[in-house]
């Protein structure tokens, strides 16, 4: 009986897999040659959302605006000039502040550094600067402010890196993973000069295969209120020299802070209470405050009129306000010559005089997000505080040429100072609560001819005009305001009649509006 052979089968060729990779993988700079208006590319972890031209004071830059789809971190890439020729960009990695950036607090550098980075990237004629949406060294504003809350607790004598560690935390939590993504998808191959003081970037930068041909120090004068900060910094591994050759007394909160464990507010269980600390905000057009205590102390040995005397006065002007209080106009740039020559003057002070706000930060647990409310004063039972509800704008942390949100916000702070007490809440969604990447592609729907306004970008987004958690944020406000009564300061009354769920939200809880402030009425 003969053997029976099976048969063979021919093998299998091997799958071409270069077409359907072709066909998925968006190539590298597929964000600056998009086959189509309505492409997004992604690569690694990061999808483009966005591009939009931002007239700055230093010149043109153009925003990509990015987002992680993992950890939903933003990343806006600002680049001026040719990015994709350029054998080397003037780079920086700066990640955000809210607390400086927009709250014009003065206790730490990064505002002056996001500054000087724009400074410098345009006089170079070309180079990119990556704004990464993480906070406080990647832990969140929670994180931040706990943190912040530590510091002043101990009256300085814990910096902020022990404080990390106490609370478990490492002291940087940043991940820079996506800017070998970004580089992919704008096409970018040339080396870096590195715009930072710290040495961690440099070697974060290196880990993902970039050149980096340098680095540039980006360092300030410290002041009294970041000076420990920056001293921290220095112990922590940062490049700086300032800090410890400084002559610059540290400045403490006004008032003792008292750390205290997260919890729930009872009154609505959503939101965790889980910082307080004091801001020291720098003044708005250099109209410093001062109690008549401190103005009678500052003046007594030289009237206020000798100052504002002569071809270089360093008072401009003074103003009686509630509660006995004063508003004392400088001439900063007068007052910065005159400090040279006479240091130990005390009418030198004036220069670093903040308007002191204190911060509460709540966790909410339905959305996910930080709430950030800034209380000023100690409002009575008879007083009628001032409010705001400010929206921010993430493009108008950058010097922009116009800067209307942050106008708003210094106006709305203005009349909280004026009256003696009141409270902001800042609500971090742009685009009328739908978000950064709704408003930025809001923006460059306008910029390419696709939306002839606003509110038709929205309807093709799909999305409706305010989308904003007012209950939420009156919820937080009744929190902090001594009774019902308010004087609620609004953008205009056209505002009103576009956002009834605004009016609705007050309505609701009870709380009734004695006055209006309308703040584009004073601008006319």
């Amino acid at each position: 009986m003969s053997k029976i052979i099976p048969f063979a089968a021919a093998a299998a060729p091997e799958p071409d897999f270069t077409a359907l990779i072709a066909e998925l993988q968006h190539a590298t700079g597929s964000v600056l040659q998009p086959q189509a208006l309505d492409e997004r590319p992604i690569y690694g972890t990061t999808l483009y959302l966005a591009t939009c031209p931002l007239d700055t004071r230093y010149g043109p830059f153009r925003a990509y605006i990015f987002q992680d789809i993992i950890d939903k971190h933003y990343v806006i890439a600002l680049a001026h000039g040719d990015i994709c020729k350029a054998k080397t960009l003037y780079t920086r990695l700066h990640s955000s502040c809210v607390t400086s950036e927009t709250l014009r607090g003065c206790d730490c550098d990064c505002v002056q550094q996001l500054e000087g980075a724009f400074k410098v990237i345009a006089a170079k004629g070309k180079g990119i600067l990556f704004y990464l949406m993480q906070e406080g060294r990647g832990v969140g504003f929670v994180g931040k402010a706990r943190d912040r809350m530590l510091v002043q607790a101990s009256l300085d004598q814990i910096s902020t890196f022990q404080a990390y560690a106490a609370m478990g935390l490492k002291k940087d939590h940043r991940n820079y993973e996506s800017i070998s993504h970004i580089r992919h998808l704008l096409g970018i191959t040339a080396s870096f000069t590195v715009l930072t003081n710290n040495p961690d970037k440099i070697e974060a930068l290196r880990a993902q295969g970039v050149t980096v041909a340098g680095t540039e120090r980006l360092e300030i004068e410290p002041g009294p209120f970041n000076l420990a900060y920056l001293t921290s910094k220095a112990a922590g591994g940062h490049i700086l020299q300032r800090p410890l050759a400084s002559a610059v007394k540290r400045a403490l909160p006004p008032e003792p802070v008292v750390p205290f464990k997260p919890h729930a507010l009872p009154e609505a269980k959503r939101f965790i209470y889980s910082a307080s600390y004091f801001l020291p905000m720098n003044p708005v057009d250099d109209d410093i405050l001062l109690t008549e205590a401190q103005f009678k102390e500052l003046f007594h040995k030289q009237s206020i009129e000798r100052y504002m005397a002569g071809s270089n006065p360093l008072v401009l002007g003074y103003q009686l306000i509630r509660n006995n209080r004063f508003f004392v106009k400088i001439a900063a740039c007068n007052l910065t010559a005159f400090k040279k020559e006479n240091p130990q003057d005390p009418i030198v002070d004036l220069l670093t005089t903040p308007y002191w706000f204190r911060v509460h930060v709540y966790y909410d647990l339905v959305t996910s997000q930080d709430f950030v409310v800034l209380t000023h004063g100690h409002p009575t039972p008879s007083d009628i505080p001032v409010v705001r509800v400010h929206s921010e704008s993430i493009f108008n942390r950058f010097p922009l040429r116009t800067t209307e949100n942050r106008d708003k916000l210094k106006q709305s702070v203005k009349h909280i100072v004026t009256y003696g007490s009141g409270a902001m809440l800042l609500l971090h969604n742009d685009g009328r609560g739908a978000g950064f990447g709704a408003h930025a592609t809001d923006a460059m729907m306008a910029d390419t001819g696709q939306a002839r306004s606003s509110d038709d970008a929205y309807r093709q987004l799909g999305v409706d005009y305010d989308s904003r958690d007012y209950d939420a944020s009156i919820v937080l406000l009744k929190h902090h305001i001594p009774n019902e009564k308010i004087q609620m300061v609004m953008n205009s009354p056209d505002s009103l009649v576009k956002k009834p769920e605004y009016a609705e939200a007050l309505n609701r809880h009870r709380i009734d509006v004695d006055r209006w402030i309308f703040l584009d009425c004073e601008q006319t």
